[in-house]
């Protein structure tokens, strides 16, 4: 009976034993079934690589269905951002009677104090502002001078519009150096012309297109180093050509040099090689292989030795050069003939060169800067008022069409104006169109700025200066003035060199989603640039995944009414994401939206062109001022829509 005893109280111990494990067991079980249920809540997405709502969270290893779950109770994983102190900003906002007059360029401007004293602003967004603070105090005080005249009555003999060329170069004895003022930076298809001859003092030359000195520079910035090392006299030593570029903040940049000493790069720029290496090395190749010189070599060892030779610079042999401004980079023909290409570096772009200086062992003949921006004179366009923007009625606009513009693109504002703002819902007031344009660090693109402002009434100032990484504050800018200045239902963006059939996207809206839309040329599957050379590289910091969400290509999209109002609820409540490539940032808001429950309607026109025109088009991009206006007469002439070029 012990024993039976004994062995009943060994089995009840084994039992609660195994009953204890089995407890364990289905509240484990319990637990992977709920968390499956909660893993099985997936956003609607087009499902991506690798997880953006791990960026989005700072969490990385995060399951997106539970950040999505999370938020559906009202949690919020982001981090938020707070305010910082940005140098200039106070200068930006201070208290001014331009304020109080209600300037129609200035709606938006009281809404973006918050935006650029983010504690995760965009890396440049400092430089931005305080170069901005700067050109606004000049602006100020030149329309308060402005107002002064016209209270005396007096003309301003300093007051000269942007002029189309410029020829007169200064001569710095002291230096060795001559100066040629730009007055009012470069645009795409300026030209600079130099004629010369090398002199073979110190063996080379520089070229430099210089930005504004800022006050507590030692020297301006260079946007492009050119420096030409000819041949030496023993004609075995290689010529070269050297670019680059320098700032006071990083020092020279990385050096292109043309022949290459590493392989040979398959990047172009604009379609152009970096290098015309063939004709450099031949140049050299020629060179050393010469043995005994022709009569015609010694009567001129330096020079005439390279008559027939491709190095396109030879000392006592007069040359013109012309640098060129393209879409991607600067271009140089020398004689006629592509030399060299130099992709744009960040900061460092056409529209801010402000000087040309030549240096070196260089006989400067001549000179000439072409193809510059021009400001009309407002005063004496006889169709202003046709070409100023009609008023907003009270009501809620039916689409808000935003254009990205610089300051000194002063003709393709223009060229709009007399092409697709003439649509008839553009002029009743049903669509309104506005140029969203940051402050110019060159004080006279300020002035002719501002007086375009007031004459037409369609420009809409950013208190930050026009570096491209700063174009996505544009975006939030356009979605503020879309949601709380004048509401409308739709809401899109473009850029200054598009032309867009206002009719035909209308007409397209008609039939779609009214909420969750984003409409334009979309990019389902694309992947960040890596390439630190590359005008669009993206480091790991900024998106470390492999690709991207859907986005919309930048030269034209819309966007439903309640994605603007996310955007700019999310930027005031200190969630939103900030991205510098605005288009993809446009996508990855509307993620963030996506991650937050709700319904996104991704829908993609392959007739919103990108890169050209092509018949049938809603969008043609790169259209110049002349295009523009072709297309906008074939509509009126054939109703057809048929490309120009």
């Amino acid at each position: 009976m012990g024993v039976l005893y004994k062995h009943q109280i060994r089995r009840l111990t084994k039992m609660k034993k195994w009953s204890g494990g089995l407890l364990i067991v289905v509240l484990a079980m319990i637990l992977v079934f709920r968390y499956s249920s909660i893993v099985k809540i997936e956003p609607p997405t087009q499902a991506p690589k690798q997880s953006a709502a791990e960026f989005f969270g700072n969490h990385p290893t995060t399951n997106d269905s539970v950040i999505v779950d999370s938020e559906k109770k009202g949690e919020k994983p982001y981090k938020k951002s707070h305010f910082v102190e940005v140098d200039g900003l106070d200068d930006l906002f201070a208290s001014h009677d331009i304020f109080k007059e209600g300037s129609r360029a200035l709606l938006v401007w009281p809404h973006m104090r918050t935006l650029l004293s983010r504690s995760d602003a965009l890396p440049e967004t400092a430089k931005g502002v305080k170069e901005a603070s700067v050109a606004w105090k000049d602006l100020l005080s030149a329309i308060d001078k402005d107002k002064a005249s016209k209270l005396n009555k007096s003309d301003n003999e300093e007051d000269k519009n942007c002029p189309f060329s410029v020829s007169t170069f200064d001569k710095i004895e002291s230096r060795y150096e001559n100066i040629l003022d730009i007055p009012c930076g470069l645009i795409d298809d300026s030209s600079i012309s130099l004629v010369g001859i090398p002199n073979g003092h110190s063996r080379s030359f520089q070229i430099q297109l210089l930005g504004s000195q800022l006050l507590g520079e030692s020297e301006p910035p260079i946007v492009l180093h050119y420096n030409v090392s000819l041949p030496g006299d023993n004609m075995t030593q290689e010529p070269f050509v050297v670019q680059n570029t320098w700032t006071h903040e990083l020092g020279w940049g990385k050096e292109e040099r043309c022949p290459s000493h590493r392989s040979p790069s398959n990047l172009k720029v604009d379609g152009l090689v970096l290098c015309n290496e063939q004709a450099v090395r031949s140049s050299s190749e020629e060179s050393l292989n010469v043995s005994r010189p022709s009569r015609d070599m010694l009567t001129n060892v330096s020079g005439g030795a390279y008559e027939g030779s491709n190095f396109p610079f030879v000392e006592g042999n007069p040359f013109t050069a012309t640098f060129w401004v393209g879409l991607e980079g600067f271009h140089l023909t020398v004689n006629g003939r592509h030399e060299t290409s130099f992709a744009y570096r960040e900061k460092l772009e056409p529209w801010s060169v402000s000087k040309v200086r030549v240096a070196g062992g260089l006989d400067l003949l001549s000179a000439l800067a072409k193809g510059l921006p021009v400001s009309e004179d407002h005063d004496l366009v006889v169709d202003v008022e046709h070409l100023r923007a009609p008023p907003t009625s009270k009501r809620r606009l039916l689409m808000l069409v935003g254009v990205f513009s610089t300051g000194n693109n002063f003709e393709r504002r223009m060229a709009l104006r007399r092409a697709w703002m003439q649509y008839k819902a553009v002029r009743s007031g049903d669509v309104a169109v506005r140029f969203f344009i940051g402050l110019h660090k060159n004080s006279q693109v300020n002035i002719e700025l501002w007086r375009e402002a007031e004459a037409y009434g369609d420009i809409q100032l950013m208190p930050f200066v026009d570096y491209y990484s700063l174009i996505s504050l544009k975006t939030i800018a356009i979605s503020i003035f879309g949601t709380k200045i004048h509401p409308a239902k739709y809401i899109m963006k473009t850029d200054d060199d598009a032309f867009v059939r206002i009719d035909e996207v209308i007409s397209s809206l008609k039939g779609k989603p009214t909420k969750g839309l984003l409409y334009g040329l979309i990019s389902f599957e694309s992947s960040p640039d890596r390439d630190k050379g590359s005008k669009w590289f993206i480091d790991n910091r900024e998106w470390p995944y492999a690709m991207y969400p859907p986005w919309a290509h930048g030269p034209g999209y819309i966007i439903s009414r309640d994605i603007a109002k996310f955007i700019v609820r999310s930027h005031q409540e200190g969630d939103l994401k900030l991205f510098k490539l605005e288009d993809v940032a446009m996508g990855i808001w509307i993620q963030q939206l996506k991650y937050r429950g709700q319904e996104v309607n991704y829908v993609t026109d392959d007739r919103f062109y990108n890169a050209g025109c092509e018949a049938n088009y809603i969008l043609a991009h790169y259209q110049s001022p002349r295009l523009v206006l072709c297309l906008w007469e074939k509509l009126q002439k054939e109703h057809e829509a048929v490309c120009c070029e």
